[in-house]
């Protein structure tokens, strides 16, 4: 699949909790693009600034395109910040492999923070399509607050019997079911019982992608082919 490039107008700045934001832009045509692949967002101001995001909207979602950004320090960020309806982004996309290549296979999503953009997009089209995948997310999380697209994946739960989430989080909730912890071995296997048949995708920090690919092979021994990697960097 060949890079589109083309200038694109924000439509909506979407604040998805206290530090992360959704950018919606305008994109006219059929925007060709798999769930779970990546863009790149050039900003001018003055100098441009560039970087690789993934993309969080799902193919299903017409006439725009969508990128889920955590808000740091980073020189980005700051004038991501400014950025209102109207304003205008040089995109590049689509890039990466990290995409469902058989909806008839079983799989468990691993994700930490911000990872979860392209698990959102894989989903949201699992489910508008009702492709029929078995999923299993197990998401972690610091704190409650800290869940991006919380609301979203319980409407997906609603509408679709085969999508199963599991919150893991580091501080303990009041009133909301999750497991407290780091994503294990254990975890895994009671909430993916079936893990042996499943193939595995893992989102988040690089620290948490190679700690969570060493419980599979080393404890779980999942072979390699069975592991799908994306590593979110800087953010």
């Amino acid at each position: 699949m060949e890079a589109n490039e083309l200038e694109a107008k924000v439509v909506e700045i979407i604040q998805r909790t206290y530090n992360v934001k959704s950018v919606r832009l305008s994109v006219p045509g059929d925007i060709d693009y798999k769930p779970g692949q990546f863009l790149c967002a050039s900003l001018n101001a003055p100098s441009e600034y560039k970087r690789y995001l993934s993309i969080s909207s799902s193919p299903t979602e017409k006439g725009y395109i969508e990128f889920t950004k955590k808000i740091t320090q980073s020189d980005f960020s700051k004038r991501l910040e400014v950025l209102k309806p109207g304003d205008s982004l040089r995109l590049r996309y689509p890039f990466g492999n990290f995409t469902l290549k058989d909806p008839s296979q079983k799989v468990c999503f691993l994700s930490g923070g911000i990872g979860i953009t392209p698990i959102r997009s894989i989903c949201k089209f699992v489910v508008d399509n009702n492709l029929g995948t078995d999923i299993i997310l197990i998401y972690a999380n610091r704190t409650e607050k800290d869940i991006v697209f919380k609301e979203d994946f319980e409407a997906m739960q609603e509408r679709y019997a085969k999508l199963k989430v599991a919150h893991v989080l580091g501080e303990s909730p009041r009133g909301f079911k999750a497991r407290v912890g780091l994503i294990n071995s254990q975890i895994i296997k009671e909430e993916a019982p079936d893990y042996n048949e499943r193939k595995f995708f893992i989102c988040g920090p690089p620290m948490m992608v190679e700690a969570m690919k060493k419980i599979l092979s080393a404890e779980l021994s999942l072979p390699d082919e069975r592991i799908i990697t994306e590593n979110f960097t800087g953010y």
